[in-house]
């Protein structure tokens, strides 16, 4: 497992960094990990320092896609074969990153962390945004996509380098529908996301509806104008 690297952005996560890394450091020292610090405005930063934790300090906030390409340029650069969006707040597991790595080594370029392989997905205005937005995806690409908004996703080496040396590529499910347009290979494998530890999520209601319309557009429209 030290060819996967752990890529943790973390913005204003200082109630939920410490035992997020912590575990990881006392339960699964077999897994590398680097956390993204994004221009935090509280002491997530100072917390990494003073623990010794391995991180990235960005001094300015540029949101999740440019933290994220931060961290993939990171694992470019150290030769890591896979890399794992793994969230600073506490919904993902660590148990889960060893099969999904042994899934992508049956020849997938992404594979995703997923609630509804085996599961049904249920009926919620949120997830009713996943449905539109797996529908889309499999109108627009003919690939299904049980849970495009989860994001404990694992990409191997070819998919760490369009990350590192591009622009525009925010892990996000348009992105996803790119990628898979330009021939990826994606996989799913069941996992439990937890609730995120403490603090609340940006995705506020408003903002999770402005969110999943802007991915819709993204995925329908201007996905077909999009470059490398």
């Amino acid at each position: 497992m030290n060819k996967v690297l752990l890529v943790i952005p973390a913005y204003n996560e200082e109630k939920n960094i410490e035992k997020v890394v912590d575990r990881l450091i006392c339960d699964f020292p077999q897994l590398d990990y680097i956390v993204v610090n994004d221009g935090s405005s509280d002491r997530t930063a100072a917390i990494c320092r003073e623990k010794g934790y391995h991180l990235l300090d960005l001094p300015v906030n540029l949101g999740l896609a440019g933290c994220f390409q931060a961290g993939m340029k990171y694992a470019r650069l150290k030769g890591y074969t896979c890399a794992i969006q793994f969230d600073g707040d506490g919904q993902h597991r660590p148990e889960y990153v060893e099969p999904m790595a042994r899934k992508m080594e049956e020849g997938y370029d992404i594979v995703i962390g997923s609630r509804f392989v085996d599961r049904k997905k249920p009926w919620s205005p949120r997830m009713m945004g996943s449905r539109l937005i797996a529908a889309a995806i499999r109108l627009t690409t003919g690939v299904r996509v049980k849970d495009p908004t989860s994001g404990m996703r694992m990409f191997n080496r070819k998919m760490i380098e369009e990350f590192a040396m591009n622009l525009n590529y925010g892990p996000e499910p348009d992105t996803l529908s790119f990628l898979i347009k330009q021939g990826a290979k994606v996989a799913e494998i069941q996992v439990e996301i937890d609730e995120r530890l403490a603090g609340e999520s940006y995705l506020r209601p408003l903002v999770a509806a402005q969110y999943m319309a802007r991915m819709l557009i993204s995925i329908l429209l201007i996905q077909n104008f999009r470059k490398r």
